[in-house]
């Protein structure tokens, strides 16, 4: 089965707990105002990979030295089939490499339709946020991009991992973008406060560099 992906790296240390890998899916029917990955929202059959692919190549990159997997994008819920399978593929390589890996998964849907809607999904999660991101809400807590957004615990190991986490307050984590560089691409990562992309464009445009195409708007 394949996948439609817009992004995978690691480490990533600023969307959840530990060192993981970040995955983000391509397409998004939501499309929340004031998201900052519209690079994610246009299906892209040309960014469709196998699972059997993906997987490897988080199992090569990894050398199994992670904490975790983020998924994010995108909408993730919107390959509900591709995502079935890559958590299937997860759990079984995470078992049978005798890790302890646990799976956080973003959605721009409220918890109650993802419930309705994809109940089986979320029992082979471990911490999910979900609901919409709005944009005229503050940023408030940790991981999450507006105030409506909870962090919810699905597993025993999602309970245990997540607790010291459930209010913790962004303002009191230093570290919550990070940047990546892919040849003359540049990926920010994480989770940033209201208007700072506005002001790296500034930054940058001041020191004489220009962003051809940016993600925001």
């Amino acid at each position: 089965m394949k996948i439609a992906i817009n992004k995978a790296h690691f480490p990533v240390t600023v969307l959840g707990p530990g060192r993981r890998i970040g995955i983000w899916f391509q397409g998004c029917a939501i499309r929340c105002p004031g998201c900052v990955s519209q690079d994610t929202w246009t299906p892209r059959p040309d960014r469709e990979i196998s699972i059997a692919k993906l997987v490897s190549w988080c199992r090569e990159t990894s050398r199994n030295a992670l904490d975790g997997i983020t998924l994010s994008g995108g909408e993730p819920f919107d390959q509900p089939k591709a995502l079935s399978a890559l958590l299937d593929a997860l759990r079984q390589w995470n078992i049978s490499d005798g890790l302890s890996m646990d799976i956080l998964c973003y959605s721009g849907y409220s918890f109650n339709t993802l419930q309705q809607r994809h109940a089986r999904l979320l029992k082979k999660l471990d911490a999910l946020i979900p609901e919409p991101f709005v944009h005229t809400l503050p940023l408030t807590h940790l991981w999450r991009g507006s105030k409506n957004q909870p962090l919810l615990t699905l597993s025993p190991l999602g309970e245990e991992r997540y607790a010291p986490y459930l209010e913790a307050k962004a303002e009191d984590f230093d570290k919550r973008i990070q940047i990546q560089v892919d040849g003359d691409r540049l990926w920010c990562i994480g989770i940033p406060g209201r208007d700072d992309m506005t002001r790296l464009e500034a930054s940058v445009t001041a020191r004489g560099i220009g962003f051809s195409e940016v993600s925001w708007r």
